[in-house]
């Protein structure tokens, strides 16, 4: 999924990972909630463009076809929106 423009794709997904496991390690924690769910919101928000890139290209994941790109924008508006509330809420 990563754009041949950039360095190190393997690298750059770890990253990602570890970023996202981290944003939902800091949702269960009360204090850090509300931080937590505005950076995951920011990373989905980042990482969009690589959404993009890989259905146009035709990139699936582990043998799966490529989710058309109609639903990913959906799929990340909801985890957008539902975040948001987990910051508003929490």
């Amino acid at each position: 999924m990563v754009p041949s423009v950039l360095p190190a794709p393997a690298l750059l997904v770890t990253l990602t990972g570890a970023l996202e496991f981290c944003g939902a390690i800091g949702l269960l924690l009360p204090p850090v909630t509300t931080v937590a769910a505005y950076c995951l919101i920011a990373l989905l928000v980042a990482l969009f463009p690589a959404n993009v890139y890989a259905a146009r290209s035709g990139i699936g994941v582990a043998g799966r076809r490529p989710m058309p790109l109609a639903w990913r924008a959906v799929l990340q508006l909801f985890w957008i929106t539902s975040l948001w509330y987990v910051a508003v809420e929490g």
